[in-house]
């Protein structure tokens, strides 16, 4: 089944934070387990008694109405009606919150029960709390929409009925009428649709929480063009909306201050305005696809982009299929393996090559794959979709991450401590959280052999990892680890889980060769660069210098063809692939 994937997503989602650690001891069952976003500490205040609440809430009720107030007037238009409506925007969110406070508040108090009643309480004010912020959600839109589809995924953080509660709103995008559409490219180009377009369909063939995508042809050229338009309604209510999203959760940081989840927020308003940009996205888009034009046999493909303004972007139609998709890719003789090295390839190129940026929301409703059979090297195009958000990798973040990605294919777990601190603040304490989330591999395995295939027995250890106490942990290594890691991480992510879905016959061996080959050439250049500050590459030192480097890199690249031939060989006679190296 066809699909274009070009409708405008912010997915800040953190990569999924995979470990093994041992359970903490259970409580005595006069005492209940901490359960997630709530601490030993908030129970000990819970049971305080009503007076220091009632007090800290009256406070509280206080600022935030005074702020809920402060923000309406200072975000939207003197408009009695525009404001009537962000008074009901904010009320939904101000009620839904301080509710859902009162009600964890009220199922923390009680200390008497047992555990097992305990525990059955907690699972329904977790599922009262999460339906009535869904309420909240559906009722104000915007970017509502979006933080909710972002937190039905984080499910390594936020409990089962929240996440699963939210897992409609992946289906539940705004279609903005066609008339508002109309309206939309009079303000921004001064001229009707018809003017640009000789034939435009009025319903979308694509919806996401910020845009959505018309089919049209072009004015005189007939060319088939997708085009991008974003909801109209949001440029109204997204100041306002961005603001609510950050006192929510500083609001929730102030109850529960272990469980700080403001970087969401901070993530958010960084992201958005550059989201929202259509023509960065277009200058973003020729960009990149101008970096991958010099790299021989690339099989990217980028849709060529034919103008745009800040709410509109009309690009090249280029539709395809999703990327796991093995029916497609087996009836047409597409290489699984080659599909995921190409992968492979592609976003490490966006990490460590020299020119390129890294784009910042790859997961599979961005990528689709059709048959090439003009190419030389592959019978395949990947086609990448929005480009609205990219960011720059500095220079010895990206050199330090190659190394520690070499110290954790050597299992040179030194090393890998010593870049982890580089790369990411990291303490050795946090070390081994922050080794399972880079890899997605139980921590043992992660210090004895990280190319291997992830068996069954150690996918299970994982999905069940979050134990009691844990979380703090996540939620503080998450605030702690610069943007730019994290972005990265949510790319490992997608190569990983698409490597897996893709049932390869090699396994991860061979993008892990890949990944060493991309690492190999940093380090590399890096010491090329070293040598030549140190002055003239005459000099007897600098020539042995340079020597050196070039050796070593040479016996790294001369051994990984030699074994990327040797997987070939194998695979090509229907020999066992190779397990790990």
């Amino acid at each position: 089944m066809r699909a274009l994937r070009t409708a405008a997503a912010i997915d800040i989602r953190p990569p999924q934070i995979q470990l093994r650690y041992p359970q903490h001891d259970r409580r005595p069952t006069t005492t209940r387990p901490s359960p997630k976003w709530f601490s030993a500490s908030h129970l000990t205040q819970a049971a305080e008694g009503p007076m220091p609440w009632l007090k800290r809430r009256r406070t509280l009720l206080l600022s935030i109405g005074a702020l809920t107030a402060a923000v309406s007037l200072a975000n939207t238009r003197d408009d009695i009606k525009h404001g009537a409506v962000a008074i009901a925007r904010s009320g939904r969110v101000l009620g839904a919150l301080l509710m859902n406070v009162n009600d964890y508040r009220v199922t923390l108090k009680d200390v008497s029960e047992d555990e097992k009643t305990w525990t059955s309480r907690m699972k329904a004010c977790h599922q009262r709390c999460a339906d009535r912020t869904l309420r909240v959600l559906e009722k104000n839109g915007s970017i509502f929409i979006k933080l909710g589809q972002h937190l039905s995924s984080m499910n390594y953080l936020l409990p089962l009925e929240w996440t699963q509660t939210f897992i409609p709103l992946q289906d539940k995008c705004p279609v903005s009428s066609y008339e508002a559409i109309e309206q939309m490219f009079m303000e921004d180009t001064g001229r009707p649709i018809a003017f640009h377009f000789d034939d435009f369909k009025r319903e979308p063939v694509g919806a996401a929480s910020l845009a959505q995508v018309h089919l049209a042809t072009m004015k005189g050229s007939g060319a088939k063009v997708a085009v991008k338009v974003q909801h109209p309604a949001l440029k109204e209510w997204v100041p306002l909306d961005l603001a609510l999203t950050r006192l929510t959760f500083a609001t929730l940081k102030y109850f529960f201050p272990d469980y700080d989840l403001e970087w969401l927020s901070r993530e958010m308003e960084l992201s958005l305005p550059q989201e929202l940009d259509f023509a960065l996205e277009g200058r973003n888009a020729m960009e990149t696809k101008g970096h991958f034009a010099l790299i021989p046999d690339s099989p990217l493909i980028i849709p060529a982009v034919h103008w745009g303004r800040k709410r509109i972007l009309v690009m090249e139609y280029i539709a395809g299929h999703r990327m796991d998709d093995l029916v497609y890719l087996d009836s047409n003789n597409i290489d699984r393996d080659e599909v995921s090295a190409a992968l492979a390839r592609i976003f490490n190129e966006m990490i460590f090559g020299d020119t390129c940026r890294l784009h910042c929301d790859p997961h599979g409703g961005n990528l689709s794959i059709r048959k090439n059979d003009h190419r030389r090297r592959n019978n395949f195009d990947i086609i990448l979709y929005d480009h609205g958000l990219y960011r720059d990798i500095p220079i010895e973040t990206q050199r330090d991450y190659a190394k520690l990605w070499l110290s954790v294919i050597n299992a040179d777990e030194q090393g890998m401590r010593k870049y982890a601190r580089a790369v990411a603040g990291v303490s050795d304490e946090q070390f081994p959280l922050f080794a399972s989330a880079i890899t997605g591999r139980e921590y043992g395995a992660v210090t004895t052999s990280i190319v291997s295939t992830r068996s069954e027995e150690e996918k299970q250890v994982i999905s069940g990892a979050m134990g009691e106490g844990m979380l703090q942990q996540l939620v503080q290594l998450l605030g702690q680890v610069p943007r730019i890691i994290l972005l990265i991480l949510k790319t490992n992510d997608l190569t990983r889980n698409l490597d897996e879905s893709l049932q390869t016959r090699e396994g991860p061996v061979r993008n892990f060769l890949i990944l060493a080959r991309y690492c190999s050439r940093t380090v590399f250049r890096e010491q090329v660069e070293s040598v030549r500050n140190n002055g003239s590459v005459l000099w007897p030192r600098n020539i042995l210098g340079l020597l050196a480097a070039w050796t070593s890199y040479v016996r790294v690249e001369a051994k990984l063809s030699l074994y990327e031939w040797y997987i070939y060989l194998r695979r090509v006679t229907h020999l066992s692939p190779v397990a790990s190296i």
